[in-house]
């Protein structure tokens, strides 16, 4: 176990050789002092270097902010829609998504704390538990997520603007930009819309980290005053929220809910899984802990539970406008007859998919790919790559059924990204017990060089606890890729607790592999 600086500066006595040019700000932020960074290219550029204490300031609001700007999108409005659609009412839905959200913000606020105290990211972090090199499994597993997310969000945002600007063309010239030539079995003007989109997303991150920051201050309320207008025009429009709110639950409470509740539950939780891992990527800004615990216990739950209930008020109003729920609020919007109305729809569908997909869908790949090659690929060329490979693999494929996307896409990938949260905060908590050595975390002659740059028990853990998690995904024939009875049919019961499992496997073997290997160590040194 490694050692941190006790509060001092360099060339402090109290500073033990053990750990040079870092130091304690006196508030449990530590920094490497300047002129002592690590320079190995192979594991160091500008991006993956701790942030300055100094530039560490990122406040409550910010963060909460951030949950805000990215908890309101069209497909986290649409997950309400989902659960429903399987058969549940809507207090069980939103009872449901409730749930999910305040789980996940436990590793959420644990992975988290390392952020404002070394001013590190995600793949930095997990070089502690995985080793210098091995830190790439995790990272690419997590870039991967983020690649796809990306090409989901581009596609539905370029879809939206496509949507409420035909409107708008349609209401002032009386002519229809969706009657052209198609390409793909799409109107190329869809297509031109998605590019633009996609190509303002990068626009707005290559200006850097603190771009996004001032973006996410002012997008965050201007979502919610669109949702809350969204929701008055129907409740006007409707006279009152209609049928919906009655409507009964096809599952009741027994076991037919169950059935439905535990695979959705863990599902709801994979959701934001992918940010319980790098949200170290925006914690290293905080200007500290109380700043990142408040703000994203104040973001992140609430605002996931009282989006999912205004989804539902909202299409129930729509259900007794228009005799059958609309739950997509593009679809809804475009229905207006005001000009105004249409352009505001289109501001904010524009404004919620960019914040929710450039700080959780950019930020992280950009890190993760740095780290795979920090000499050759920098913050800017990792979002850009990102852009590219989010179009290339057409991900949007997945939301096709609520099937395909909460129980394959969802849960298949909440599996995995949960064994590896189990092993950082296993790391990070119980091993370590929050104590890295800063500048080892860059050096290959350092602590957690391990064998060959990877740690063998991290690995292991992953390994099975991946396989335990998602060794049992299976699917109803016709509904997704995996066989009925499971990949391997006696793991197919752990299959609906994926996250779980994953998270628990992984965090109790690698603990006692580490702590065996630390006993056995120490028991060679004492004979």
């Amino acid at each position: 176990m490694t050692a941190t600086a006790p509060s001092g500066r360099p060339g402090d006595p109290a500073i033990p050789a053990a750990t040079p040019g870092a130091y304690d700000a006196h508030d449990g932020r530590v920094e490497l002092a300047p002129g002592t960074a690590p320079d190995d290219p192979r594991f160091v550029n500008d991006d993956l270097l701790p942030v300055p204490v100094a530039e560490r300031r990122w406040t409550t609001y910010n963060f909460a902010a951030l949950w805000v700007g990215m908890a309101h999108n069209i497909p986290s409005w649409m997950l309400a829609s989902g659960l429903v659609a399987l058969g549940m009412d809507w207090k069980q839905a939103v009872l449901t998504i409730a749930l999910a959200n305040v789980i996940v913000l436990l590793p959420m606020l644990l992975t988290g704390h390392a952020g404002p105290k070394y001013g590190i990211p995600f793949p930095v972090l997990a070089r502690a538990s995985f080793g210098l090199r091995g830190a790439n499994l995790p990272a690419l597993i997590r870039a991967g997520v983020a690649c796809a997310w990306f090409g989901i969000q581009t596609w539905i945002g370029g879809q939206g603007v496509f949507v409420l600007l035909d409107k708008v063309l349609g209401a002032l010239f009386g002519v229809s930009w969706a009657d052209t030539s198609r390409i793909g079995g799409q109107p190329w003007t869809l297509w031109l819309c998605f590019v633009l989109f996609w190509a303002l997303e990068l626009a707005i991150i290559y200006r850097g980290m603190e771009a996004l920051r001032r973006f996410e201050n002012w997008a965050a309320p201007f979502v919610i005053v669109g949702a809350l207008a969204l929701l008055g025009w129907i409740t006007a429009k409707a006279g009152g929220l209609g049928p919906l709110l009655d409507q009964p639950s096809a599952l009741g409470w027994g076991a037919d809910f169950w059935a439905v509740f535990f695979p959705a539950l863990m599902g709801m939780i994979a959701f934001w899984a992918t940010l319980s891992l790098n949200i170290p990527d925006f914690t290293r800004f905080g200007s500290g802990q109380r700043s990142q615990v408040l703000g994203q216990t104040l973001g992140l739950p609430t605002t996931m539970t009282l989006f999912a209930l205004l989804s539902v008020l909202v299409t129930s109003g729509s259900q007794a406008v228009y005799g059958a729920p609309v739950w997509d609020p593009v679809a809804l919007a475009s229905r207006t007859d005001s000009v105004f109305g249409l352009l505001f729809a289109l501001v904010t569908v524009l404004v919620a998919t960019l914040s929710v997909n450039i700080a959780a869908n950019v930020v992280s790949p950009a890190y993760d790919l740095a780290n795979l090659a920090p000499k050759l690929v920098n913050f800017r060329t990792g979002a850009l790559t990102t852009g590219v490979v989010g179009v290339l693999i057409m991900p949007w494929k997945l939301t096709a059924t609520p099937e395909l996307y909460i129980f394959t896409w969802l849960g298949l990938v909440g599996g995995l990204l949960g064994t590896v949260a189990g092993i950082l905060i296993a790391d990070y908590w119980l091993v370590r017990r929050t104590v890295l050595d800063l500048a080892g975390l860059y050096r290959p002659d350092g602590p957690y060089w391990y064998r060959g740059g990877w740690n063998p028990a991290a690995v292991l853990a992953f390994a099975v606890g991946g396989v335990l998690a998602v060794g049992g995904s299976h699917s109803a024939p016709g509904t997704g890729p995996f066989p009925e009875d499971g990949l391997i049919p006696f793991l197919k019961p752990l299959a609906d607790y994926g996250w779980a499992v994953g998270l628990a496997t992984s965090l109790l073997l690698y603990t006692l592999l580490m702590r065996r290997g630390a006993a056995s160590r120490s028991s060679a040194r004492s004979s």
